[in-house]
């Protein structure tokens, strides 16, 4: 059984003191990994985590996730091996299918439709595990074409991590195959808006996802990250405020909240409990919340247990 970690996506991001103040912080509070994110009207993925990656020396650090329609496979796998080496081999590389239409039209970048988003995601995944571990890639698929004989950098990890985000069977299915993580979303999007939308919450619909996992990785699957992102957390001892606005958010009833790995409200104790029933059960062993203070009483009592 995968011992538990933990992670934080959030900033600042725009300003390095206290972006290193911030890293520190999160390293001695026993989180494993800063995250940021790929969004047009946001800081750059890579470049503030150097900041973070200077003020500490365990924290590891990559965006969650890079949105696979905004970037070349070579020119990010460039990026990945020299963030890499800057950071002393402290770079995890996840990969999303990409979703906002409004930022791609404003950034004049094509939005392919869901099934060839797809597609190029996974030859994306295919050409980067290629030109990380080797320094070169010669791939023609109907999306992607690249022959590239020296990327001119190698990285420190002699297997750089690749995670990969999303939650549809041809994803889920395409991580168990070729990614070394994956993390469960819960969300879906919108078919005409693209927007994320909290549909995928139940214990059913997770269960679901986790077996196309195991079904694709195989014998893969121990080595494998199984990674939950928590959507809304709230922990003390009366949260029942909390819960209404879940609910309200989200559309997510008490008997949902009380079993899924995307929303953490009670107390300590309780939310100790449920993620020892979820690792049970579906073998989540990281997540990735948004607020460090409130969860690093969970974070004290079972990160590396």
């Amino acid at each position: 059984m995968r011992p538990f970690r933990f992670s934080i996506q959030t900033g600042p991001f725009t300003d390095p003191k206290p972006l290193a103040d911030f890293a520190r912080k999160l390293e001695d509070l026993g989180y494993a990994e800063l995250w940021s994110f790929d969004h047009i009207g946001a800081v750059d993925p890579f470049l503030p985590l150097l900041s973070a990656a200077e003020a500490t020396t365990r924290l590891r650090f990559g965006p969650l996730v890079i949105n696979n329609e905004f970037h070349n496979p070579v020119l990010l796998a460039r990026t990945a091996a020299t963030f890499d080496r800057l950071t002393d081999g402290r770079l995890v590389l996840a990969m999303g299918t990409g979703y906002a239409q409004d930022e791609h039209d404003g950034a004049d970048i094509e939005l392919r439709p869901p099934g060839r988003r797809v597609t190029r995601l996974t030859e994306s995944v295919t050409v980067l595990r290629s030109l990380l571990d080797d320094g070169a890639a010669s791939h023609a698929g109907s999306e992607i074409s690249v022959d590239v004989d020296n990327l001119g950098v190698e990285p420190v990890q002699q297997r750089l991590p690749i995670w990969v985000g999303g939650n549809g069977q041809r994803v889920v299915s395409m991580a168990g195959r070729l990614a070394d993580g994956f993390q469960l979303t819960g969300m879906s999007h919108h078919a005409e808006t693209g927007k994320l939308q909290a549909t995928e919450f139940s214990a059913d619909a997770v269960s679901q996802r986790v077996a196309w996992l195991a079904e694709s990785a195989g014998d893969r699957l121990p080595d494998m990250d199984i990674s939950a992102l928590v959507q809304a957390t709230a922990i003390g001892d009366d949260t029942t405020a909390q819960r209404k606005d879940v609910f309200d958010r989200m559309g997510c009833p008490d008997e949902v909240i009380d079993h899924t790995p995307f929303v953490m409200v009670g107390s300590t104790g309780q939310i100790i409990e449920k993620l020892l029933r979820l690792r049970d059960q579906f073998g989540i062993h990281h997540y990735t919340c948004r607020d460090a203070g409130d969860f690093a009483p969970v974070v004290a009592e079972l990160a590396g247990r």
